[in-house]
C-alpha cells in the first residue's frame, strides 16, 4: 500500500477515534467478521475499510457504490418501460459519480 494511503487511512481513523465515532459499536473488542467481498482487497484496506463504515466514516465512492449496488437491484426489480429507463439513467449517472471519486482518489495518493 503506498505510504500516503497508510497515512491518509490513519489520520481518518484518529480523526474517527478522537470524535468518539468508534465507540460502542456493534463487536466493540470482537475480531472483525470476515467478508467475500474482501478477497481480493488489501488486508489493512478491508481492515479499515469495515471500521470506517461501521463508524458511519465512508469515503464518496464507498458510498456512490452502495447507491449504485441499490439503484442495479432496482432496475432488476422495476416494471415497464419509463421505470427501466429511469433506473437505468440513475445507475449511469452513480457509475459516473464513483468513477470520478475513484479518479480523485487514485490522483490524490499518486497511484
Amino acid at each position: 500500500m503506498p505510504r500516503s494511503f497508510d497515512s491518509l487511512v490513519e489520520r481518518q481513523i484518529q480523526k474517527a477515534l478522537a470524535e468518539g465515532q468508534l465507540s460502542g459499536l456493534k463487536g466493540e473488542g470482537k475480531p472483525l467478521p470476515i467478508s467475500s467481498s474482501d478477497a481480493f482487497v488489501d488486508v489493512a484496506m478491508a481492515v479499515a475499510g469495515r471500521i470506517m463504515a461501521e463508524a458511519g466514516a465512508l469515503p464518496e465512492e464507498f458510498k456512490i457504490k452502495k447507491l449504485l449496488e441499490a439503484a442495479k437491484q432496482s432496475y432488476r426489480d422495476v416494471e415497464g418501460d419509463d421505470a427501466k429507463r429511469l433506473a437505468m439513467a440513475l445507475i449511469a449517472d452513480l457509475e459516473r459519480r464513483y468513477n470520478i471519486a475513484v479518479d480523485a482518489r487514485r490522483r490524490f495518493m499518486g497511484s
